[in-house]
């Protein structure tokens, strides 16, 4: 597990552009039959992937050590959206197929949690967020059908698109955890813009369904202290609450959001005013 440590704003000002990758950018997410892990000091969330290939790929006793825990989720909840063919889950003695643009929710306290690829050729890619939790919801498969979906901006302004909220109050109970997917449609280029922060929250976002070739631009900073990351896919951007987090790309391209903080009211946004951008 890779450990980062918060970062003030101020301190951010200064990073160069390798600074600024070394701080916020998660890279290498998804290797055959392996759990990859970022440990964010920033409200403790764990970014991963997990692509299992030839064998079962599960949690290791050790990571009890990281997060001082008998195991893995004995005090997290998990989140994770498959972008990769079909996988199965097994959790403790229940198991869920989740297909491409599924998502599953694992309540605080599951034991065993081992994941499957049912076509070893067309390996599943499952996408992770975990958080602290303090109670026992249920775990839940939620389908792309009942992930809440809401169609915004237009072809205009190049960010028509339509988010699918897989995580949220509306759809299933969580601690803490939202994860959502947005998926911008042909032609179409900018993410959250305009932007905001929310002051209450950190987020991550996730890009896929890229290129080789393609890069996408995630701004980051203060909103009169801007900066840029390069982007490709299947990379990950860890975004302090301080910080607002948008992004414009070569192509259309699909994200996946997770966060995690105070509150779990979505629109909950500081929004920041095109003007004020700097």
């Amino acid at each position: 597990m890779e450990i980062r440590q918060p970062i003030h704003s101020e301190h951010a000002r200064t990073l160069d552009t390798e600074g600024l990758r070394r701080q916020f950018l998660v890279e290498g997410l998804f290797k055959p039959d392996e759990a990859t892990l970022t440990y964010s000091q920033i409200d403790r969330i764990i970014v991963g992937g997990i692509m299992p290939v030839t064998r079962p790929v599960s949690f290791a006793p050790e990571l009890g050590r990281h997060t001082g825990t008998d195991f893995f989720l004995q005090r997290r909840e998990l989140g994770l959206i498959n972008i990769g063919g079909a996988a199965r889950v097994l959790v403790d003695d229940r198991q869920y197929d989740i297909e491409s643009r599924e998502a599953l929710y694992i309540g605080q306290g599951a034991r065993l949690v081992e994941f499957k690829s049912v076509d070893p050729a067309n390996p599943a890619k499952l996408y992770f967020n975990c958080a602290p939790a303090h109670t026992a919801y249920p775990t839940r498969k939620v389908t792309l059908a009942e992930a809440s979906p809401e169609t915004l901006g237009s072809a205009d302004t190049s960010n028509r698109r339509t988010i699918h909220k897989f995580l949220v109050p509306d759809v299933l109970p969580t601690c803490q955890l939202l994860m959502g997917m947005t998926q911008l449609e042909p032609g179409s280029l900018w993410n959250t813009m305009p932007c905001h922060q929310h002051d209450r929250r950190m987020e991550v976002y996730f890009y896929f369904d890229m290129k080789s070739d393609a890069v996408v631009f995630h701004m980051l900073g203060e909103p009169t202290q801007t900066r840029h990351l390069v982007v490709r896919n299947e990379q990950a951007v860890i975004s302090p609450s301080w910080s607002i987090h948008s992004g414009v790309g070569t192509q259309a391209y699909t994200f996946i959001w997770g966060m995690v903080g105070e509150n779990q009211v979505f629109k909950d946004m500081d929004h920041v005013p095109m003007t004020a951008l700097r």
